[in-house]
């Protein structure tokens, strides 16, 4: 074996590393096996990327592999292929990209296939056995004989029968008597997967849709499902899967929350008979190993799972799918390697040549423009699968109309009528806590987060101040620290709707659904029973409640406080405020009886919600993509942002600076805008601060990248500050 090793490690370098194949070793390790190295000082894991036949180096300065941890890779050549074109495209470390696609316990080694310890007689511990030795050690004989009869022992089956064990297989091991050894623990074989229970009839236009994709069942095409709220968009993905599933193949299911896992899950048990894996970070580390090692094996014929999930093992691929496509939460924010999921799907899709489903009520404006130049088919359910029609949309204007704890007058009337006709009510408004601020009215004082430029929340019911964006923690003064005159709650949260709503409806269970009061999935599966059984009347909720959750019994829905994205300096907060409206109005009126939903506003001539009353979100997103297109924002033009952090604000423009200063000659179409500090300067005792980089053709911004990143890693201010590249990014901080 004279091949050098590729190596891809675990490290924020841009290169890979050359390693000898291990010692005294025939088989030459696979490409896509991970080995364990001798990195410095340290030991790493890492993946095999491909071999050469020389390196940069001298042959007597490469170290061999000192372990080759898996006799069938770990990533596939196809996997391998997306992973390579992430790390590319998003310019990032190719280490680093391979290991975000593994779970931890691999990355530190663990075996990739389940293994068991097995304990087996040697020859001579045969004949000692067949002798009935050793004679005074009662518990080693006994064991020694089981050994014996049975041939050889898991460890959990001799812990089910002789308790404690060990120290008697020591002893016997010591005298050469047994061994153990780590096998691969042989599964028996997934059985055919097959329909459970029928679906629904197909209204025609699911029928449609579910013949155009299966129609693409053997090639790669990307279908935006453009369904309203309840038209059965999940219907279409079951009928897809089912015909993927009789082919012998898998499916990939990406959903944005964690806590639409278990629901979906759930609606594919109930018409699947086939093992299936869900991914996502409210696992355990040995959790999350037990379902990446089923989808790895091929057991697993249906994967579901949030962002992360995009990088599962699919042996056979058939279909993507990609649920909420629009949502903000397939977008990697935090951390080195900053990825759409979306995307990703989109890219694995065509590498496997096989169809993906990007399914949403308010398609995100960069999918609807792929749509109208012809890369993606899209395909329309216009109608309710219940025959129920779309909910009346109103707004209230509040400069008219008093309000109590910010609920409108017209809003209290509308939730009694809808309780008295035995209906069920929610309630929106995406800021969590009893309020936003704690006011002194004698000297104007605000409580303030010391470690941001933020306000604390008041957390009522549990006596604290708290940072939304740090997580500081104070206790709630009952008087002003700067004068000692009393201090009230200005504004309000979720906490306080609910309280409110209490004291006008107390004959009405109320449930809440945010993160203070719903931390696991198996909590926010306890407030969805408490809503589909009827016990619950009113829901009080964040964006969560937006999720794709379906409450058949909800006839009213309000949403308070619609005005916070109208006014952004972020040119997507539009687009996302249109989708949050859309998306939580769809909740009411799915089942038999008609929805209503007010929109509290005091803005009400606002243009953008104007345009969303009188001609849906198709409407919004035409203006909206016009105004993208007149100010080469994308998807008319390309971003990527570098964004820093630092001790002092100085020191965070100061790099950005420094970084702009080496771009002197960029090609034709690539602008550079900053450096500016972001939006929110302090953030967790740290200063931010942004470089955007624009053109209008994606070519030459990242042959611009290509050039220009490996010089910002050598200044010397890089030192001083955490810095990060965000191509594509979503918001603007």
């Amino acid at each position: 074996m004279s091949h050098i090793l590729k190596v891809a490690l675990d490290t924020p370098l841009r290169r890979l590393f050359d390693y000898l194949p291990p010692l005294q070793s025939t088989v030459e390790p696979a490409v896509g096996a991970r080995v364990r190295v001798p990195f410095g000082r340290q030991r790493l894991v890492g993946v095999i990327t491909g071999t050469a036949a020389d390196s940069d180096l001298p042959l007597t300065r490469l170290k061999p592999v000192l372990q080759v941890l898996d006799t069938t890779p770990v990533v596939d050549p196809a996997l391998q292929g997306l992973l390579a074109w992430a790390s590319e495209y998003y310019h990032h470390p190719l280490g680093e990209v391979l290991a975000s696609a593994l779970p931890r316990a691999l990355r530190l080694g663990v075996a990739a296939a389940e293994r068991e310890e097995r304990w087996l007689l040697t020859e001579a511990g045969s004949l000692a056995a067949a002798a009935g030795e050793p004679r005074r050690a009662t518990k080693q004989r006994a064991l020694l004989a089981y050994l014996h009869a049975q041939g050889e022992a898991s460890a959990t089956a001799l812990a089910e029968r002789f308790g404690a064990w060990r120290e008697a297989a020591r002893a016997l091991m010591s005298r050469g008597w047994i061994a153990s050894a780590e096998v691969e623990l042989q599964r028996p074989a997934a059985p055919a997967a097959a329909v459970r229970t029928p679906g629904p009839a197909l209204l025609p236009e699911q029928a449609e849709a579910v013949a155009a994709i299966t129609a693409s069942l053997d090639r790669f095409g990307a279908f935006v499902l453009h369904g309203i709220t309840g038209s059965g968009k999940t219907e279409v993905y079951l009928r897809v899967i089912e015909q993927v599933l009789r082919a012998g193949r898998r499916a990939l299911v990406l959903v944005p929350e964690i806590g639409l896992t278990p629901q979906l899950l759930a609606r594919f048990r109930e018409r699947f008979e086939a093992p299936m894996a869900a991914l996502h970070s409210g696992l355990t580390e040995q959790e999350r190993l037990a379902a990446w090692r089923d989808a790895f094996s091929g057991r697993a014929r249906i994967v579901v799972g949030t962002r992360s999930a995009v990088f599962a093992p699919l042996p056979e691929p058939g279909v993507i799918v990609v649920d909420e496509e629009h949502d903000s939460s397939f977008k990697q924010h935090e951390g080195g390697f900053r990825y759409s999921a979306r995307d990703l799907a989109v890219m694995r899709a065509r590498l496997a040549a096989v169809p993906v489903v990007l399914g949403s009520a308010t398609p995100a404006l960069e999918t609807l423009h792929n749509v109208s130049t012809g890369r993606y088919a899209r395909l329309e359910l216009s109608r309710r699968a219940a025959q129920a029609q779309p909910p009346t949309l109103k707004l209230i204007d509040l400069r008219n109309h008093a309000t109590r704890g910010g609920l409108a007058t017209p809003a209290v009337l509308a939730i009694e009528r809808h309780l008295a006709e035995e209906g069920q009510v929610l309630v929106f408004l995406n800021r969590r806590g009893y309020a936003p601020t704690l006011l002194c009215t004698a000297c104007g004082w605000i409580a303030p987060c010391r470690e941001c430029d933020a306000r604390l929340t008041v957390h009522l019911g549990a006596g604290r101040l708290r940072c939304h964006h740090c997580g500081a923690d104070l206790p709630l003064p009952e008087r002003c620290p700067q004068c000692g005159f009393a201090v009230k709650a200005v504004g309000q949260g979720t906490e306080r709707v609910e309280e409110t709503l209490g004291a006008l409806f107390p004959a009405a269970a109320i449930a809440r659904l945010d993160r203070d009061v719903v931390r696991r999935p198996q909590e926010a599966e306890g407030v969805m029973r408490r809503m589909s059984s009827g016990e619950a009347r009113i829901l009080v909720g964040t964006q969560m409640v937006t999720k794709g959750h379906d409450f058949p019994n909800v006839t009213l829905v309000i949403v308070l406080n619609a005005d916070q994205g109208l006014f952004s300096t972020d040119f997507r907060a539009p687009e996302r405020l249109a989708q949050t409206i859309v998306q939580v109005a769809g909740r009411a009126g799915r089942g038999s009886r008609a929805g209503e939903v007010l929109i509290q506003t005091e803005f009400p001539d606002h243009p953008l919600l104007t345009q969303l009353l009188a001609d849906g979100y198709d409407g919004f997103a035409r203006i909206a993509l016009e105004e993208r297109a007149e100010a080469a924002w994308p998807p008319f033009s390309r971003l990527a942002a570098l964004r820093d952090s630092a001790r002092s604000g100085e020191a965070a423009l100061a790099f950005l600076a420094e970084a702009r200063g080496l771009a002197r000659h960029t090609p034709f179409g690539v602008r550079l805008l900053g450096p500016v500090p972001a939006a929110m300067h302090k953030r967790a005792g740290r200063y931010h601060a942004q470089l955007l980089i624009e053109s209008r053709e994606r070519r030459p911004l990242h042959a611009f990248l290509d050039d220009w990143l490996p010089q910002v890693e050598q200044l010397k201010s890089a030192r001083a500050v955490r810095w990060s590249l965000d191509v594509d990014p979503i918001e603007l901080f």
